[in-house]
C-alpha cells in the first residue's frame, strides 16, 4: 500500500487497526504455478514487486519466466533465508540496471540491492522514506520523503540521492520538494514529481529539474497540485499525473516538453497509473472521491506521437468487469503483452492478468499482497538508461 497522501496513510491506518501487526514474521516458502510459456524474444521474463501493507513486513517478489512458463512466488525469501523479516516493509519500485536488481522499500527505508539471475541480496543501501528510481550513466537516482509517515505541514523537503552502481555508495543527494514521487531522465536533466502529500490541502504541485553534471536544482515547473506518476517518451516528453485532491480538484495527466520544460497539453482524466511502450501510453484511471465516497475506473490509451486519447480500453470487457482493485501496469515492449493486476482488498493475494495483443486473456495467477511494480529481465545486458 502506498503511503503518499492522507487517503492511503488513513486506510493503512485502519488496515493495521483491524489486522495487527505481525510479530511472528517468518520467511514464506517459495510456491511455483506452472502458466502457458511466451515467445522469448528479448526479454526473459519479468519480476513482480508486492508492496504489501504498511508495517506488515510483507512486500514480496514473484518472477515470470517466459520459456517454462513457471511463475515462481516469494523468491526473495528462497534466495535469502538469513533475512529474517523478509523483504522488508512496503516494496514502492522496482529496476534492473546491468546485472543487479534494485527494489525500494519504502517503510523499512532502504533500497535492497540484488543479483538479477538469482534475487540474492548483494547490499542493502539506508535511503530514509525512499520512494521511486531510476538509471543513466551508471548512476542509480532515488527519491525520498526525508521524513517519518505522518500527515502535517512541518515535513521536510524530499531529496534524491545518487547512488553509484559499481560501489553501491551514495555519492550526492539534492533537496527537491515535499514528498518526490516518480522521476525520470532526459538528456542531462532528472525530472522529479512532488506530490507535497502529507500536508492536504497545502500540496505541492511542481516538478523539480536537477542537471545531473553539477547535481543541482535548476528549475521548477508549475504543473498542478499533488503529483505522482511521471513517465517519459522516446521523444523526451514527460507525461506527469495530478492525483487532485480527492474533493473539487479532480485528476489530470499533463505533458512536459522538456527542450522548454514547460507544460504543453494536459488531458482531463484520472490516471492512477501509467506506462508507456512504442507510441502507447497505457492508462488505469482509478479515481477515489471523498465527496461520493465511490471509484471511478476507466482503461484508457493514448498516443504519445499525436498526443490524442484513443477511443478504445485496453482491456476486455470480462477482465475490467473482474478486477476489483486495479494497482499495477506493465507492457512487454516485444510483444506488446499487457500485464495488470487486481490489489482486491489489499489485505490478501493479489492477481496478475495477461492480455495478449488482440484483446484475449493468456492467464491469470495469485501473486503476493498488493502486486505493484513490474520489472523486465532483458537476454542482454541493458545499462544505457
Amino acid at each position: 500500500m502506498k503511503t503518499t497522501n492522507n487517503f492511503w496513510l488513513m486506510l493503512a491506518i485502519a488496515t493495521i487497526s483491524l489486522i495487527g501487526c505481525r510479530e511472528d514474521d517468518l520467511i514464506i516458502p517459495e510456491e511455483e504455478v506452472t502458466l502457458p510459456p511466451e515467445t522469448v524474444t528479448s526479454v526473459e521474463g519479468f519480476y513482480l514487486l508486492n508492496e504489501g501493507n504498511m508495517n506488515m513486513n510483507k512486500a514480496s517478489l514473484d518472477y515470470y519466466d517466459y520459456e517454462s512458463g513457471i511463475y515462481r512466488r516469494n523468491v526473495y525469501g528462497e534466495a535469502n533465508p538469513e533475512s529474517t523479516l523478509g523483504l522488508g516493509d512496503v516494496g514502492n519500485d522496482i529496476a534492473i540496471y546491468g546485472s543487479k536488481l534494485y527494489a525500494v522499500i519504502n517503510n523499512s527505508n532502504k533500497v535492497e540491492v540484488m543479483d538479477v539471475k538469482t534475487a540474492e541480496r548483494i547490499k542493502v543501501i539506508d535511503v530514509k522514506n525512499c520512494r521511486y528510481l531510476t538509471f543513466s550513466n551508471g548512476k542509480a537516482y532515488v527519491s525520498a520523503y526525508d521524513g517519518e509517515v505522518a500527515l502535517g505541514n512541518t515535513s521536510a523537503n524530499g531529496f534524491v540521492a545518487e547512488i553509484d552502481t559499481t560501489s553501491l555508495a551514495i555519492t550526492r543527494t539534492v533537496e527537491v520538494g515535499r514528498q518526490p514521487e516518480e522521476i525520470a531522465v532526459v538528456g542531462e536533466k532528472l525530472y522529479v514529481a512532488n506530490s507535497g502529500g502529507y500536508s492536504p490541502p497545502n500540496y505541492e504541485r511542481t516538478v523539480s529539474v536537477i542537471d545531473l553534471n553539477s547535481f543541482t536544482k535548476i528549475n521548477d515547473i508549475d504543473v498542478a497540485i499533488n503529483l505522482h506518476r511521471l513517465k517519459a517518451d522516446e521523444d523526451g516528453d514527460l507525461y506527469v499525473s495530478s492525483r487532485g485532491d480527492y474533493f473539487e480538484n479532480p485528476s489530470k495527466l499533463f505533458v512536459i516538453d522538456t527542450e522548454t520544460d514547460t507544460v504543453k497539453n494536459s488531458f482531463d482524466i484520472a490516471c492512477a497509473n501509467l506506462t508507456i511502450a512504442g507510441d502507447t501510453a497505457y492508462i488505469i484511471g482509478s479515481e477515489f472521491s471523498y465527496t461520493t465516497f465511490d471509484w471511478t475506473i476507466n482503461y484508457s490509451m493514448l498516443d504519445v506521437k499525436t498526443e490524442t486519447l484513443l477511443d478504445e480500453s485496453f482491456l476486455p470487457a470480462e477482465v475490467s468487469d473482474a478486477i476489483k482493485t486495479p494497482y499495477g501496469i506493465a507492457v512487454d515492449p516485444i510483444s506488446s503483452n499487457i500485464y495488470i493486476t487486481d490489489a482486491g482488498d489489499y489485505v490478501s493475494p493479489g492477481t496478475l492478468y495477461c492480455i495478449d495483443n488482440n484483446g484475449n486473456t493468456k492467464f491469470t495467477v495469485t501473486t503476493g499482497d498488493i502486486p505493484a511494480h513490474f520489472a523486465f529481465e532483458f537476454k542482454t545486458t541493458i545499462i544505457n538508461q
